[in-house]
């Protein structure tokens, strides 16, 4: 059974609830989830899973939160990712993606496969964007 790991940092909840609707998808997909907030995440959980969806919103001027979510992703320099496969998400209330833009170019230069760009959501997901988290969390399960 495939096992995807998903870290997040929320704020108000929404990218709380795009980790539970991308864990939904995998899930879906036959898959099993394991849901951990940041600050009780660790590196040996990045560096033993094949599936990873690292989650954190908008902050600031567009940057990642910078107390938790931007010290651990920067510790995860050293973990080899070649034969992982990784998701980024995160809400945001109001800019034009710049912060994703920017982690995903830092976990390139980690080496991480990306599965696709990541997933950015306004506000809380609703409608359609809950159905891109759950399929995201499917596309996940679905790729080799």
């Amino acid at each position: 059974m495939k096992k995807l790991t998903i870290i997040y940092w929320s704020g108000t909840g929404n990218t709380a609830e795009m980790a539970d609707l991308i864990a939904e998808g995998f899930n879906s997909a036959g898959g099993d989830t394991n849901i951990v907030a940041v600050e009780n995440a660790t590196k040996e959980m990045v560096a033993d899973t094949k599936y990873l969806a690292l989650g954190c919103p908008s902050m600031g001027a567009e940057i990642l939160e910078e107390e938790l979510m931007q010290p651990f992703v920067d510790s995860l320099e050293d973990i080899d990712f070649s034969n992982k496969i990784v998701a980024l998400f995160g809400s945001y209330d109001w800019g034009d993606g710049e912060w994703m833009r920017n982690w995903e170019d830092q976990m390139k230069g980690f080496g991480a496969k990306l599965i696709d760009s990541g997933l950015t959501v306004n506000l809380t997901p609703e409608a359609d964007s809950a159905k891109q988290c759950i399929n995201l969390g499917v596309n996940l399960a679905n790729t080799n």
